[in-house]
């Protein structure tokens, strides 16, 4: 029973962030709300979504989300608004154009091209094949363990 319990408490753990007094009265608008909240980054906390965390600021943006809904704008005006004022930083899932496009391709870049620099090294290393002494570099050699 205990472990059901805690199963149950580790679930709701994200739902504990958003206050019941933040909450819209319509069931629609409030989960068209938590959808958002879910997409957009807390500034304070690393990679946690406002829906997620407790910090002043996620409060304050979640509250932002529940006007700009009952004001009647849609999902992508929302977040339009959000980026614009706050930076496309406060997006989870930051747009693939423009200059972020490189960064999305950075990443791939980087690792087409260190493999390409690993086989490489890997072929000009098994090519060089090492060969006996000559006669005359063996003939040196036995010299010189003689003395």
């Amino acid at each position: 029973m205990k472990r059901l319990a805690l199963i149950f408490t580790l679930l709701a753990a994200p739902a504990w962030a958003v206050d019941p007094s933040e909450m819209l009265d319509d069931p629609v608008l409030e989960e068209r709300a938590r959808e958002i909240s879910q997409l957009v980054r807390c500034p304070v906390c690393s990679n946690e979504s406002i829906d997620e965390s407790n910090a002043p600021v996620s409060e304050e943006l979640r509250l932002i989300i529940r006007e700009r809904l009952v004001a009647g704008d849609t999902n992508e005006e929302i977040l339009t608004y959000l980026s614009a004022r706050f930076g496309e930083f406060v997006l989870l899932n930051p747009s693939r154009d423009g200059a972020n496009l490189l960064l999305w391709l950075a990443a791939p870049a980087m690792l087409l091209l260190g493999g390409a620099v690993a086989i490489a090294a890997t072929r000009r290393k098994g090519s060089h094949v090492e060969e006996g002494l000559t006669p005359e570099e063996q003939a040196e050699l036995d010299k010189i363990l003689r003395s």
